[in-house]
């Protein structure tokens, strides 16, 4: 699932008649970026909720046939908080074969490998309930979010000399039970995983290549210039 549905203030005025993941960066929305590296990964359906001006983004992506994707919409009106809009799409989301789906922000870059992420075999973790992909700290966001412990489970709190806090880069693998008995109105996603954290359910991985959260009109244009400066 890819969350879309945000209405992008902080980029504002880049967003009052576009939505955030249809800004480009690099000759391409943004959004297509996720799909592109989802379709190398392996995946074949993805979810993308949307509100505001998502008219444009189904126009833009189609069935995701030219990504080798097939797409499907969770339209929401009225955008609802991220553990909403998952609760909202959940129907769409898991199926008999598993119930562990991936779930990325729609306004970050990065150059994580989606393969990496895998749901644990019985011998890694007894019960897991989320994998979240960590990062180092960037300048806009020295404090980090949650510390990645030895045993590679993420907390709250860093115990003792377990080390400073990374950042959550908005690409996670979730499991359905996460969130058993919530609606769409459950609101954020982070108070939902800090209660699992606090029963030891969910893990960690640690990306160390790039990671950009598109959050302004400068870091679009930074990032823009960037992927530029790659192309051949």
């Amino acid at each position: 699932m890819i969350l879309a549905a945000g209405k992008g203030e902080r980029m504002r005025p880049l967003t009052l008649t576009t939505p955030k993941p249809l800004l480009s960066a690099g000759g391409k929305p943004l959004i297509e970026h996720h799909l592109e590296h989802l379709n190398r990964a392996g995946f074949r359906e993805v979810v993308i909720n949307h509100a505001w001006l998502g008219e444009q983004i189904e126009y833009t992506l189609g069935g995701g046939e030219r990504f080798g994707l097939s797409l499907r919409y969770s339209r929401e009106g009225e955008p609802l908080e991220t553990a909403g809009g998952i609760v909202r799409a959940l129907p769409m989301l898991t199926s008999n074969e598993t119930d562990w789906f991936m779930v990325i922000n729609g306004d970050i870059w990065t150059d994580f490998d989606l393969n990496r992420l895998q749901p644990p075999t019985s011998d890694s973790h007894s019960v897991l309930d989320a994998i979240l992909v960590m990062t180092d700290n960037p300048t806009h966001h020295r404090k980090g979010d949650f510390c990645l412990n030895h045993n590679g489970l993420l907390s709250e709190e860093c115990a003792g000399k377990e080390g400073e806090k990374l950042t959550f880069t908005g690409i996670s693998l979730l499991h359905r039970r996460l969130f058993e008995g919530l609606t769409d109105q459950a609101g954020k996603l982070g108070p939902v995983l800090r209660t699992a954290m606090a029963k030891g359910r969910v893990a960690g991985l640690h990306h160390f290549g790039r990671w950009v959260d598109v959050g302004t009109p400068e870091r679009l244009r930074e990032l823009d210039r960037q992927l530029a400066i790659q192309e051949p």
